[in-house]
């Protein structure tokens, strides 16, 4: 063999071994799956990742196609196919017609061109979200209507393809990661199965309250009854079997080519058969821990088992310390989840002062916001958020890394029951409402006067202080305190006003 034979030889060897690398046969090994489809197995997560537990605060944000009409609420999508209601969105049906036509001319499909978002800027959210003091944030990622606001494959309703022509989860969760945020996705699509259509009594027209566990009314004479290939799917009229697998294969897409570290499911989660669930939850986990993560997943009301998922409580909150880590979700509108029309806002007091709460009884705020169908976050809402950023830069310290104290704390704000079990979010605390939390190391004590307590005024602890203190001061301020102890008792006196804050001020109690 020549020297020039001897070297094409060689030449030839390595390019089979490239070719057998890349060979289409040769497959990655797959992570072994550690958790199985069953409870028993799911439950052995690590629930409650140190992350979680540290972040206390996230947003996300209800966006999406019911944005456009701006009206009423996010459920517009249903009432404009129920007539003759006289409860909550009783007047969405007359108002559609007269806007839009009747629904014989004009569905909710037809307002999907309409869902621009040009104004969509995720680096610009994601930073503005990072300001305001979120650990993670995240959109809903398919709300009851069936619209997917992500780059679905699976589902031909999605932003991508339509409306903004934009992936609006992808590009949000890029910017994010890039902020060092953790990712949350929520579904509310369990709800868009078609249900009724051989219940009669349930069908739009002859009740006004149509088959409450899907989302759009069903009639023969309306889209809704559809079985146009693609339509049927936003429209959720699809075999029972069908609907399942179609629900189950969209939220693995999510986890698969997104790596959220949260997904959340709203109410009627349980309506999702058994083995469904289980398969969901530990794809989600075995995807996740694979990649390195400590994933979550969320639930309202008995729909996953307590020892596997992470309980939400909508608009409302414990009475108690918990003996479990837990969510609430929360509004900074006062009514609609969506942006609509004429939309009014909380006090950002009102906001700090019921987190606070949450956080002395181990929950966890998500936060949501409104944007406009066309990608604009007002500046009613940025001002409160950038209120609650400033808030917490100033009080970060007794905010992230906190746990519970042995007490909650106390007070003379009235509990109101909230909609969703617990009490309300929108309770009504002063400064003579009292919460505790601590440091990790229980090195520091932290005192939340829920409003701006009088200057020069002496504040009796009324928990036992066990331990030995060596400062009582300001947190921001840095403002040192007088304080005493007796019988256990810590009294400290007031600063001037400059030096504590109206919407809640926070004293420390180092040991």
């Amino acid at each position: 063999m020549t020297k020039t034979d001897r070297v094409v030889f060689i030449l030839c060897i390595a390019a089979g071994l490239v070719s057998c690398r890349n060979s289409p046969e040769t497959k990655t090994p797959e992570a072994e799956n550690k958790f199985e489809e069953t409870w028993h197995s799911l439950s052995t997560i690590e629930r409650e990742p140190e992350w979680f537990k540290d972040a206390k605060f996230g947003i996300y944000f209800h966006w999406g196609v019911y944005s456009v009409p701006a009206y009423s609420s996010e459920w517009y999508p249903r009432w404009m196919y129920a007539p003759g209601r006289k409860d909550w969105g009783g007047e969405v049906f007359e108002h559609h017609q007269k806007t839009f036509g009747p629904v014989s001319q004009f569905n909710y499909h037809d307002f999907i061109p309409m869902f621009t978002g040009e104004h969509f800027d995720a680096r610009e959210w994601a930073d503005l979200f990072k300001r305001s003091g979120a650990r993670f944030a995240g959109p809903v990622a398919q709300h009851h209507d069936g619209f997917a606001m992500w780059a679905s494959k699976l589902n031909p309703w999605n932003a991508k393809d339509m409306g903004p022509k934009k992936d609006i989860l992808g590009e949000l969760f890029a910017e994010l990661k890039k902020n060092d945020m953790k990712t949350i996705a929520t579904f509310h699509h369990e709800r868009l199965l078609q249900r009724y259509a051989n219940d009669t009594a349930q069908w739009a027209q002859n009740t006004p309250d149509p088959g409450d566990d899907s989302h759009f009314p069903y009639h023969p004479d309306y889209v809704t009854s559809t079985t146009d290939p693609r339509l049927r799917l936003l429209y959720g009229n699809i075999p029972e079997a069908e609907f399942y697998e179609y629900w189950l294969n969209q939220t693995n897409e999510v986890v698969d080519n997104y790596a959220p570290d949260i997904i959340w499911f709203d109410s009627w989660l349980d309506r999702i058969p058994e083995n469904y669930r289980q398969k969901m939850v530990a794809h989600h986990f075995n995807t996740a821990v694979s990649r390195g993560q400590k994933p979550i997943v969320a639930y309202k009301q008995e729909d996953l088992p307590a020892n596997v998922g992470i309980l939400d409580i909508e608009q409302g909150g414990k009475t108690e310390i918990s003996g479990d880590y837990w969510l609430t979700d929360i509004t900074l509108s006062h009514s609609s989840w969506c942006y609509v029309n004429g939309q009014t806002y909380k006090d950002p007091a009102l906001v700090i002062r019921n987190m606070i709460d949450v956080w002395s009884k181990k929950g966890i705020v998500l936060l949501n916001i409104s944007p406009r169908a066309d990608g604009i976050i007002n500046d009613e809402q940025r001002n409160i958020l950038t209120s609650i950023g400033k808030w917490i830069d100033r009080h970060k310290e007794a905010v992230y890394e906190t746990r519970a104290f042995s007490t909650y704390g106390y007070g003379e704000a009235a509990f109101k029951k909230g909609d969703f079990g617990g009490q309300s979010a929108t309770t009504a605390y002063n400064e003579k409402d009292i919460r505790f939390t601590q440091s990790k190391d229980g090195k520091r004590l932290y005192v939340y006067s829920l409003g701006q307590p009088a200057p020069n005024s002496a504040i009796e602890i009324r928990p036992a202080i066990e331990g030995k203190i060596k400062r009582v001061s300001v947190v921001g301020s840095e403002a040192d305190l007088k304080w005493s102890v007796k019988a256990n008792k810590l009294t400290f006196h007031t600063p001037e006003a400059a030096d504590m804050d109206p919407l809640a001020t926070v004293f420390r109690v180092e040991f």
